[in-house]
C-alpha cells in the first residue's frame, strides 16, 4: 500500500480566496495522494475584473509551482465553466454574444493544450440549474463545440452538467461521436456510480469520492477516475470534499478489502495515462 500512486481528477487550487496551491498539494501529499488534476476556477471566484485568459493562466502557474515546490505532480485543465455564460446573459450581454465569447474562450483552451500547457479542456458544458430553452441551446452548442476542439487535439474534456442519468450519458455520447472525439476522453465530472458500459456508453464517469459512491461504483467495475471537487475557498472549508479525501478514502478500501491494488493502479494511473495521453511514470 506504500507505493500506491492516487490521483484527484478534479480539484481546485485558489491563490487568492483559499489556502493556495502548495498548502492544497502538501495537504493532498501527507494523506498520500501524488498526482492532482487542476481545473481552473471561473473567473467572478478569482476576482472582479479576472479576464478568461488570465484565469486559466492562473491555474498553469498554480500547476507549475506546485510541480517545482512539493513533490506532487499536478496538470492544469482549462476552459470555461457553464456558468460563465449565464452570468454574462444576467448582467445583460446578449445571448449570441455571450455564446461567442465561450467559443473564443474555449478555442485560447485548445492553444493551451496544444501548447503543452494543460492536458485537457474543462471543465465545460450546461448548468445544474434551470436555464431557457434558449440559454440551453446555446450551452449545448459551446458543449459540442468544446468536443470538436478537444478532437483536433486529440484531448480529454471535463463535462459540468447536471446530474447525469443514463440517458445523459447517451446524449454526450452521441456528442462525442458527431465531433469525432473518442467517448472514452469525455468525462461526466462530479459523477454518481455510473461505471458500467450500459450505464455510461463508453464515457469516464469522474465520480465523487463518497464512500457510498466509490464503493458502489467498484461493484460494477474499475473505468473510472475519483474526484473531490475541492473549492479552495477560506469561506467554504473543506467544500466540496477536502484534499485529503481521494488519498484516504483509497487507502481505506485498500484496507479492508473492496479495493485491491491491482485495481487502485488502474483507477489512479492506468486510466488516466490512457485519457490524457500522459505518462505518470508510476
Amino acid at each position: 500500500m506504500e507505493n500506491i500512486t492516487i490521483t484527484d481528477n478534479h480539484i481546485h487550487v485558489d491563490p487568492h480566496n483559499g489556502e493556495g496551491p502548495i498548502e492544497v498539494a502538501k495537504k493532498f501529499q501527507r494523506a498520500g495522494g501524488n498526482v492532482m488534476i487542476i481545473p481552473n476556477k471561473p473567473t467572478w471566484t478569482v476576482g472582479k475584473l479576472c479576464s478568461f485568459e488570465e484565469a486559466m493562466e492562473l491555474v498553469i502557474k498554480c500547476v507549475d509551482k506546485i510541480n517545482t515546490d512539493t513533490d506532487v505532480k499536478a496538470f492544469a485543465v482549462v476552459g470555461a465553466h457553464p456558468a460563465e455564460l449565464s452570468k454574462r446573459v444576467e448582467n445583460g450581454m446578449e445571448l449570441e454574444m455571450a455564446e461567442k465569447m465561450m467559443m473564443g474562450t474555449l478555442e485560447d483552451a485548445q492553444r493551451l493544450v496544444l501548447e503543452g500547457k494543460a492536458i485537457g479542456i474543462g471543465e465545460i458544458g450546461r448548468p445544474h440549474y434551470e436555464v431557457s430553452p434558449e440559454e440551453l441551446e446555446a450551452h449545448n452548442r459551446i458543449m459540442s463545440y468544446a468536443m470538436e476542439l478537444a478532437a483536433d487535439a486529440d484531448c480529454a474534456v471535463q463535462l459540468h452538467t447536471e446530474d447525469a442519468t443514463e440517458e445523459h450519458f447517451l446524449e454526450f455520447a452521441r456528442m462525442a461521436d458527431k465531433a469525432g472525439l473518442d467517448r472514452h476522453k469525455v468525462m461526466k465530472h462530479f459523477s454518481g456510480p455510473m461505471v458500467s458500459v450500459d450505464e455510461n456508453h463508453g464515457l469516464t464517469p469522474s465520480i465523487i469520492a463518497t464512500r457510498t459512491v466509490v464503493t458502489e461504483g467498484l461493484k460494477k467495475g474499475t473505468n473510472f477516475l475519483m474526484e473531490t471537487d475541492y473549492m479552495d475557498m477560506l469561506s467554504r472549508p473543506g467544500a466540496v470534499l477536502g484534499p485529503k479525501t481521494v488519498p484516504r478514502r483509497t487507502k481505506e478500501l485498500l484496507r479492508n478489502g473492496t479495493l485491491t491494488e491491482e485495481d487502485a493502479h488502474k483507477i489512479h494511473v492506468e486510466n488516466v495515462e490512457k485519457i490524457y495521453g500522459i505518462d505518470l511514470g508510476f
